[in-house]
C-alpha cells in the first residue's frame, strides 16, 4: 500500500531553498509507527522529508529497517488524492544521494 501525505508545501515553497529543506511539515513518530504498524510498503511525501534536521536520515532507515520506503518531493498530489495505482521505477542518476524514482498515478 502506497499512503501519500499532500500539504501543498512544494507548490508553496518551491523546491531547492533553505526553508524548503528546514521549515518544511514533519510527520509524527507516532503517525510513522502507526503506518509500519498497518504494513503500508511506501510513504510519500510533497516535501522534504518525514523528519528534518539530525532526525531525517534515521527516521528514513528506521523504515527501510520496518520494509517501508519514503519517497520526498512528490509533485501535484492534488491531482491524485484518493484511490490509484501508484507505480514507482528507479531512476539511475549520477552523483545523487537517496534511491531517485518517477513515480506514476494510473487514476
Amino acid at each position: 500500500m502506497f499512503v501519500a501525505f499532500y500539504t501543498g508545501f512544494i507548490e508553496k515553497e518551491g523546491y531547492g531553498g533553505k526553508a524548503y529543506f528546514t521549515g518544511h511539515p514533519q510527520l509524527s513518530n507516532e503517525l510513522i509507527d502507526a503506518l509500519l504498524v498497518k504494513e503500508v510498503s511506501i510513504i510519500g511525501v510533497d516535501f522534504a522529508g518525514v523528519r528534518r534536521g539530525k532526525e531525517h536520515t534515521p527516521k528514513d532507515q528506521y523504515c527501510a529497517d520496518h520494509g517501508v520506503f519514503i519517497i520526498e518531493n512528490l509533485c501535484n498530489l492534488k491531482a491524485v488524492i484518493g484511490e490509484c495505482i501508484i507505480h514507482t521505477y528507479p531512476m539511475n542518476y549520477a552523483e545523487m544521494t537517496g534511491l531517485p524514482c518517477r513515480v506514476v498515478a494510473e487514476l
